[in-house]
C-alpha cells in the first residue's frame, strides 16, 4: 500500500499534500512575524520622528502584544466553528487595514492605535496557523514540520531588522516598515485561497461568548495600562493604582466566572486546566512570554540609544539569538518525530533560556559585542526548543473538539505574559535611565536624538541605556526559571500518530498509521 493511500485511508494528508497547504500558511505566519520585528529597530527613529517617549515606545509594541493576547482565544474558539481558511484570509484584511493606517500615521497616538488593528489580525494568524496544521497532521508528525515553523519565524526575525534597518535609513523613512508587508499579505491571501483545502465543520447551535470575550479584554486592559503608567503619571501605591488594580482584577474575576458559569461556548475552556499537562505547560507559557517579549524586545534599542550603531547594524546583531533559535527550532523538531520523545527537549530548551537570559543580565555599554552575541545565542537555542514544544505538548494532551481552544489558550497566555513583561520592564527602563542620568529633560522617559546630544551627555546617556538593559534581563531570569519548574512536572506522554482518543482508533487504522509513521520517521532521520 501507498503512502498516499494509506494517509488516505487514516484520515489524513500526504507530506507533499501538507507541504503545499502549509505554503500559504507559512506565509501568514511570516507576515506576522515580520510586522512585529521589522519595526523593532525603526522604534527610535518613528518614536523620534514623532516627538514621542519612552512610554509611547513601549505601547507601540504593547498595543499589538495587547489586542493580540485579547483576542487569540476568540480566533481559536472560531476556528472550532467556521471554516478555518476563511477565518485566516479575515486576520490577513484586518492586519492589513491596520497596516496601512499606520504607514500613514501623523502622530504616536494614531500610531498605537494602527498597531492595535495589525494586532487583531495577528493574533488571528499566530492561533489559527497552528490550528490548522495541528488538524492535518497528527501529535508524532507535527514535531517535523514545527521545524518549517521555526525556520519561518527565524527568517522573519532575522530579515525583519535588517529590513527594517534599511528601509529607515533609505529614503522611504520608517513607514516604508507599514507598507513593505502589504504584498506578501496579499501574496498569502491568494496562495491560501489555492492551496488550503479543509473540510469546513458547521454547526447550528454556534454559541460565542461576547461577554466572556469583553471581560478578558477589558481585564487584561486595565491591568496593563497600570503598569505602564504606574512610576511615571502617578506613584505605585496611590489611589489611581488601588483603583485600576481592583477594577483590573474584578473584571478578570467575572471573566472566570462567566467562562466557567455562564458561557455555553467559552472562550478559555476551564475544563481545560484539570489536565496537569494543560495546567502547567499554560503557565510556563506565560514565563516564557515575560521573559522572551519583556526583554528582548528592548535588545535593538540598546545596539542603537546604548551602543550607537544605525537601524541595520543592530538589524545585524538580531542573527545571533535567531540563529541558535532555528537550529534547535528545527533540530529539536525532527528528533521528536523521529523518536516521538519530546520532554527532554523542553527541559533542556527551558534550561538554556535560564543559562542565557543569565548571561545577558551581566551586560552593560562596555560588554565586547562577540560576548553579548554569544549570550544571545544561548538564549535563541533555549528559546527554539521551549517555545514551540508547549504546544506541541498541549495539542498532544487535549481531546480533537477542544483542538481549536487549547492551542489558542497557549498561544493567549504567552502573548499576555509578553504583553505584562514589556510594559512592566518598559516601565522599569525608562524609570532606571532617568534616574541615572537624575538631568532635566528626561524625567518624563524622553528618547532623545543622540546625533544632536553634546558628547558628555550622549556618553552618560549611552551607559545609563547599557546598565538598565542588563537589569531587565536580570528581572526576566526568575520568570524563566519558574518556566522551567514547570516544565519539569510535565508527565511525558507519548506522542498521539492519530487525531482522536487512542481507544476510539480502529485496530486496522492504527496499524496503518504506524507503519506510515514508520517510513516517514525513516525519512526524517535519513
Amino acid at each position: 500500500m501507498s503512502q498516499s493511500a494509506t494517509a488516505e485511508q487514516a484520515g489524513q494528508m500526504s507530506h507533499r499534500e501538507v507541504m503545499e497547504a502549509l505554503t500559504g500558511l507559512l506565509l501568514a505566519m511570516f507576515v506576522a512575524m515580520l510586522s512585529s520585528t521589522v519595526v523593532t529597530n525603526a522604534l527610535p527613529a518613528i518614536v523620534t520622528d514623532l516627538h514621542g517617549s519612552q512610554t509611547g515606545y513601549t505601547w507601540v509594541v504593547v498595543a499589538t502584544l495587547l489586542t493580540m493576547t485579547a483576542t487569540t482565544p476568540i480566533w481559536g474558539k472560531l476556528a472550532d466553528l467556521f471554516s478555518k481558511k476563511g477565518l485566516v484570509q479575515v486576520a490577513l484584511v484586518i492586519f492589513s487595514i491596520g497596516s496601512i493606517v499606520a504607514a500613514f500615521a501623523p502622530n504616536m497616538g494614531v500610531l498605537i492605535g494602527a498597531r492595535a488593528i495589525q494586532g487583531l489580525g495577528i493574533g488571528g494568524l499566530t492561533a489559527l496557523v497552528q490550528v490548522v496544521i495541528a488538524s492535518m497532521v497528527s501529535p508524532r508528525e507535527r514535531g517535523r514540520y514545527s521545524g518549517y515553523i521555526g525556520a519561518v519565524f527565524a527568517t522573519a526575525t532575522v530579515s525583519g531588522p535588517l529590513l527594517g534597518g534599511v528601509i529607515v535609513d533609505s529614503a522611504l523613512g520608517w513607514r516604508g516598515c507599514f507598507f513593505m508587508v502589504l504584498p506578501i499579505a496579499a501574496l498569502a491571501f491568494v496562495v491560501l485561497q489555492k492551496t488550503l483545502h479543509l473540510p469546513v465543520v458547521r454547526r447550528d447551535d454556534v454559541s460565542i461568548d461576547y461577554l466572556g470575550a469583553t471581560l478578558i479584554v477589558g481585564g487584561v486592559s486595565v491591568i496593563l495600562v497600570w503598569v505602564s503608567l504606574a512610576g511615571t503619571d502617578f506613584a505605585w501605591v496611590s489611589v489611581p493604582t488601588a483603583l485600576m488594580l481592583a477594577g483590573g482584577v474584578a473584571l478578570i474575576g467575572a471573566a472566570l466566572y462567566v467562562e466557567g458559569r455562564v458561557a455555553r461556548e467559552p472562550v478559555i475552556p476551564l475544563h481545560l486546566f484539570k489536565d496537569r499537562t494543560i495546567a502547567l505547560a499554560t503557565t510556563a507559557s506565560v514565563m516564557v512570554g515575560v521573559a522572551m517579549f519583556g526583554s528582548t524586545v528592548y535588545l535593538g534599542q540598546y545596539f542603537q540609544l546604548s551602543r550607537g550603531m544605525s537601524p541595520t547594524e543592530a538589524g545585524l546583531m538580531s542573527i545571533a539569538m535567531v540563529g541558535g533559535l532555528v537550529v534547535s527550532s528545527a533540530i529539536t523538531g525532527r528528533r521528536i518525530t523521529a523518536t516521538g520523545l519530546w520532554k527532554r527537549y523542553l527541559v533542556g530548551g527551558s534550561a538554556l533560556l535560564v543559562v542565557g537570559l543569565a548571561l545577558l543580565a551581566t551586560i552593560d555599554a562596555h560588554t565586547a559585542l562577540p560576548v553579548v552575541l554569544g549570550y544571545m545565542a544561548v538564549t535563541g537555542l533555549g528559546l527554539g526548543a521551549a517555545m514551540q514544544n508547549l504546544v506541541l505538548a498541549v495539542q498532544n494532551s487535549v481531546e480533537p473538539r477542544d483542538l481549536g481552544a487549547a492551542s489558542s489558550v497557549v498561544v493567549f497566555f504567552r502573548s499576555m505574559g509578553g504583553s505584562i513583561g514589556v510594559s512592566a520592564l518598559g516601565a522599569v527602563l525608562a524609570h532606571q535611565v532617568a534616574s541615572q542620568l537624575g538631568a532635566p529633560g528626561h524625567s518624563t522617559g524622553d528618547i532623545p536624538d543622540l546625533g544632536a546630544l553634546p558628547a558628555p551627555i550622549r556618553a552618560l546617556y549611552e551607559g545609563a541605556m547599557g546598565d538598565a538593559t542588563g537589569h531587565l534581563f536580570l528581572i526576566a531570569v526568575p520568570f524563566a526559571v519558574l518556566a522551567l519548574i514547570c516544565v519539569l512536572f510535565i508527565k511525558e506522554t507519548p506522542l498521539r500518530t492519530h487525531f482522536g482518543p487512542a481507544e476510539t482508533a480502529a485496530p486496522e487504522a492504527t496499524a496503518e498509521i504506524e507503519e506510515l509513521e514508520g517510513l516517514r520517521a525513516e525519512e526524517a532521520t535519513a
